[in-house]
């Protein structure tokens, strides 16, 4: 039978203790590291979530305590009480090192069996063996301490908008369903048969109608949920740090997030960040870097040789410029010693995958100069794209050519990315923030052959922008921002819609009869003409901002409970079936996938 923790109080974390404490009684808590059998002494690291300490036994210890020391095994639940002492042997590895308790009372709380992983940040299971015992695995140093950091951004937070005149205010879970954005996870309803609510995508319909009732300043840190493929970076429920402020422009929902930021990183990391940040333009972004979160802590930046080649007779250069595409190229300077042919070929598939046709190549070292296409250009043509790239010994010049211009930067910008970290060109230790503004305000989707909102239809156009609405709506730029740090979409936002007319236009843009807008927004749209405020706001992803503070790649480290990539919990094995009553009462019927 287990020991109980009767007249036992734990008083410290287990690293609040010093050599301040010597010869002070305490009492710790937690689970067993690893435990070491001498004969006549026993020393136990006792784990709890701030760390190690020590337990000492020896020939002078109560036998029946000494007997039960010995008989614990890694992470039996204990507590101990006993004497703080200075270690013989000190241990510059943990803070508590120098001092270890002398145990007087000893206490198994519950015992363990052999867990699947050995509890260590050293552990190279498998991460699907870690996520099935997911409860295990949290009691990682790491994990502890990413977790930590969560909540801490969470607090700071909370303090800094609370000091600048925000109110958290709680938005619903079942909402309604609306067609824009990624796919809604639905919730049929069992009282009204035959519909269904939808978890929130974000609060944004909610949170500008708060807007609309005078809370002029909100914030929520709140659940959001997204049916869409996963990435490393991503999970089907995440959470926003979620803002809105009302009679404001664009600057100065930027300003206060500036804020924001500066104040966070000084309280999570100690350190002192310059604002204001820099601002680049979307097409800047993606003319230079390939994307619109880019990393610019290095070069490797792109350049356009459209323009040189404009009359090229090389059918795949051509072939793109006469569609509309462009041939753009990346040169990495001084690595012929790096990417080597062999290495090139694997670069070629890395681009396939972003769906890039081919990658050519010019590699020029001291002894050889060799492409996979000048032969098909003109000398002329050939000097002056060495010119334009800067091209020198040792470099390796990339390139990619499409109709396409979305798989050039896609392409391209990933394989930026790819070529620094492989050739180590980051420094890990600098932060990168920067703004990007000035998105366009649509998207074309082939699959639905339609143009779609960038953002959401309730994003403001450029005001300068406004004749080409209907006419030329790709042209069309929006008022929207987002903040990118290290390469990484940590927050985005836009300045709102908030004249009915204009909103009436958006939808019309969008190919909404004013029968669908009215079904899908009417009671935003009735709203709106009761005096709506100009209102703009922004928001974070927590889970992000967390990974960016640990310096985690992996999302699912800094969530207690994450999914994978099919979006399933391997710990709960969820989703799960659902017993015949329980559909009966929300009139729903399952059939039988067909092969």
């Amino acid at each position: 039978m287990a020991d109980t923790m009767q007249g036992l109080k734990r008083t410290h974390y287990t690293t609040q203790l010093t050599t301040q404490q010597t010869g002070e009684v305490v009492t710790v808590a937690g689970w067993v590291q690893k435990s070491r059998n001498l004969g006549n002494l026993i020393f136990i690291d006792l784990r709890d979530r701030s760390g190690i300490v020590q337990l000492a036994f020896d020939d002078s210890t109560d036998r029946g305590i000494f007997e039960k020391a010995a008989s614990v095994r890694g992470e039996y639940c204990i507590m101990a009480q006993g004497t703080v002492r200075r270690r013989e042997a000190v241990n510059k590895e943990i803070p508590t090192g120098e001092i270890e308790i002398y145990v007087t009372d000893f206490r198994v709380l519950s015992k363990s069996i052999t867990p699947p992983f050995e509890i260590t940040d050293q552990t190279n299971v498998k991460e699907e063996l870690r996520l099935k015992y997911r409860y295990l695995d949290l009691r990682r140093a790491s994990m502890q301490r990413y977790l930590a950091t969560r909540h801490k951004i969470a607090k700071v937070t909370r303090d800094y908008f609370d000091q600048h005149g925000f109110m958290e205010i709680e938005t619903p879970v079942l909402v309604k369903s609306t067609p824009e954005g990624a796919r809604d996870y639905l919730v049929p309803s069992r009282i009204h048969a035959g519909k269904f609510y939808a978890l929130p995508q974000s609060p944004q319909i909610y949170k500008q109608l708060l807007m609309l009732s005078g809370f002029d300043r909100y914030l929520q840190i709140t659940k959001c949920f997204r049916d869409e493929d996963l990435r490393a970076d991503r999970q089907p429920e995440f959470t926003q740090i979620d803002l809105e402020m009302s009679f404001v422009e664009q600057d100065d929902v930027i300003a206060i997030n500036e804020g924001y930021l500066k104040y966070l990183f000084k309280q999570v990391l100690d350190m002192d960040i310059q604002t204001p940040l820099r601002r680049i333009p979307y097409a800047e972004a993606m003319n230079r870097y390939g994307s619109d979160k880019p990393d610019t802590r290095f070069g490797l930046e792109l350049m356009d040789l459209s323009p040189i080649l404009k009359d090229t007779t090389f059918k795949v250069f051509a072939g793109a410029l006469a569609s509309g595409g462009s041939v753009r190229a990346i040169n990495v300077k001084g690595a012929a010693d790096k990417l080597t042919r062999k290495e090139i070929d694997k670069l070629t598939d890395f681009v396939k995958s972003y769906k890039a046709k081919g990658l050519a190549y010019t590699r020029v070292t001291s002894d050889a100069h060799t492409s996979s296409f000048e032969k098909f250009l003109t000398p002329d043509e050939v000097s002056a794209l060495h010119t334009a790239v800067g091209l020198e010994t040792g470099d390796v010049l990339l390139v990619v050519a499409d109709p396409k211009n979305t798989v050039v930067f896609a392409a391209l910008g990933a394989l930026r990315k790819h070529l620094a970290e492989k050739l180590e060109l980051i420094d890990k230790t600098k932060f990168d923030l920067l703004w990007v503004t000035d998105f366009p305000l649509f998207e074309f989707s082939e699959e639905e052959n339609r143009y779609v909102s960038t953002h959401h239809p309730f994003t403001h156009p450029n005001l300068e922008d406004l004749p080409l609405l209907e006419s030329h709506p790709d042209q069309v730029r929006s008022i929207a921002y987002d903040i990118v740090i290290n390469g990484y979409e940590a927050g985005g936002g836009s300045i709102r819609i908030h004249d009915q007319e204009l909103q009436d236009r958006m939808f019309r843009a969008l190919g909404f009869t004013e029968e669908r807008a009215q079904e899908q927004f009417g009671f935003l749209m009735d709203a709106f003409r009761y005096g709506a405020p100009p209102h703009g706001g922004l928001a974070f992803g927590l889970d992000r901002l967390t990974m960016i503070f640990t310096g985690t790649e992996n999302i699912k480290d800094v969530i207690a409970f994450p999914k994978v990539q099919n979006a399933s919990d391997l710990m709960s094995q969820c989703p799960s079936e659902v017993e015949d009553k329980a559909l009966q009462d929300l009139h729903i019927a399952v059939s039988e996938k067909e092969d």
